[in-house]
């Protein structure tokens, strides 16, 4: 598509949702590496299952080394830093109007937030280490938002595909 013309409403939704999602993980993840002791400590009480029901049953599966802590909580930091950078990009393909790159780049990172927010923190996090079970320690809402909001602007950067004639 050339910069004349003109956008369809669909690659300028695209554009805004990506970029959109784009800023607040990279302000999550600026967050996490300027203030690393406060999600820090959700992901040591997490892993450790310190504020759960203590289920015998369950318990064996509580990480409590701080060093696996950390590593995991750094891997996290990591993980939003590349997705953000990844989203970034994508933001800069569809402004430059690129955009078939710009959906495939977009997806990506898209992806790995809901990688991030539902294979790690809704399933691991919420069911292996019974997150869902602390009062004080429960990030399951905050997970299903960003889950939840990945996949809407995951569907509207689809929908800027080229349809097929019929």
């Amino acid at each position: 598509m050339s910069a004349s013309t003109p956008r369809t409403a669909a690659a300028l939704a695209a554009t805004l949702l990506t970029a959109t999602v784009a800023l607040y993980i990279a302000l999550v993840a600026f967050g996490n590496i300027t203030d690393f002791g406060t999600n820090q400590q959700f992901v040591q009480h997490v892993l450790a299952m310190d504020t759960t029901f203590k289920d015998d049953d369950l318990m064996w599966r509580a990480v409590t080394g701080k060093g696996l802590q950390d590593a995991a909580y750094v891997v996290i930091i990591v993980w939003e830093t590349v997705a953000a950078l990844v989203l970034v990009h994508g933001t800069w393909l569809w402004v430059r109007r690129d955009d078939g790159r710009a959906r495939r780049v977009s997806t990506y990172g898209l992806l790995m937030l809901m990688v991030l927010f539902g294979a790690g923190f809704i399933a691991v996090g919420g069911e292996w280490f019974a997150m869902w079970q602390s009062k004080d320690w429960n990030g399951l809402d905050a997970a299903t938002r960003v889950f939840l909001l990945s996949g809407v602007v995951l569907v509207a950067v689809q929908l800027t595909g080229e349809r097929s004639a019929t």
